[in-house]
């Protein structure tokens, strides 16, 4: 594969992400740059989680989103909700990367995991909203969810210098989580035609490039969010990975233009928090 590698934080990316050009897209292992005790930072931790306390079928056990129907199925909606909000209810304090980028002048923020740790970053602020999609189990129709920096919901979309957007739901503020086989399907029956993506970030897009933080592309959930999310968007696009690609994600980057910098996490949390620093 033909994708671009760097070994180095590109000026691009530091100059793009402070003038608000280039927007973070975060994953998961943003995680693993906080302290304590910390919540399932990847879909087989959570995975995990929820089959410690009801038991599934042994062949979906690992399986995330299997494994979540099932509990749908056999224990209701409301048990598998439970079963989330427990699993996040361990809110980390934000890490210096966390709160370096809620203070960017981003136009939109991705986070396509379920923990809290960035809303509490955001909590400094008071010009940010948040727009989360929406499971169909629990609101048929509505794909997507609006709530203000303080929490509450808005059944309008919310005119913000940032805006904070959580396309497989979070914890907070209203439990609102896509996890399950069914949830995934109802959303990517529609995401060609971007039926799920709000209006807003379609249209602020439309001017940015992405930064991917503690994301891997090595399933086609992350694969297919990241695509739609990304479409029409202006570039360029970069992904922090240490790890080498699996070849499906190495035709991932290829195929959108990414450039991958092959730098642990940690290091590049550590460099774009020290830009900030020397430049204070």
């Amino acid at each position: 594969m033909t994708y671009a590698t760097v070994q180095e934080v590109p000026t691009a990316v530091v100059e793009g992400l402070a003038a608000g050009t280039l927007a973070p897209y975060l994953g998961p292992a943003m995680l693993s740059l906080c302290e304590g005790a910390l919540p399932p930072a990847d879909p087989l931790a959570l995975a995990a989680v929820l089959t410690a306390k009801v038991s599934v079928p042994g062949k979906i056990k690992n399986r995330l989103t299997a494994a979540a129907q099932f509990i749908e199925n056999f224990k209701h909606r409301k048990t598998l909700v439970k079963g989330m909000d427990e699993a996040y209810a361990a809110a980390p304090a934000p890490s210096a990367l966390h709160r370096w980028i809620a203070a960017l002048p981003a136009p939109v923020i991705v986070d396509c995991w379920y923990d809290d740790t960035l809303r509490q970053a955001l909590a400094a602020r008071s010009d940010w909203a948040e727009v989360q999609g929406l499971s169909q189990s629990e609101h048929f129709g509505t794909w997507i969810g609006w709530y203000d920096a303080q929490g509450a919901a808005s059944p309008d979309p919310i005119a913000a210098r940032t805006l904070y957007y959580k396309p497989w739901g979070g914890r907070g503020p209203a439990s609102n989580y896509l996890v399950s086989d069914s949830d995934y399907v109802e959303v990517l029956t529609e995401i060609d035609i971007q039926t799920p993506i709000p209006a807003e970030v379609q249209q602020r897009r439309g001017a940015l490039g992405f930064v991917f933080l503690g994301c891997r592309f090595n399933d086609q959930l992350p694969r297919a969010f990241a695509r739609q999310i990304m479409k029409r968007s202006q570039g360029p696009h970069f992904a922090v990975m240490a790890e080498e690609p699996t070849r499906m994600e190495a035709r991932f980057m290829e195929e959108q233009g990414i450039t991958r910098i092959a730098l642990p996490l940690a290091a590049v949390a550590a460099a774009l928090t020290g830009c900030a620093t020397a430049a204070a």
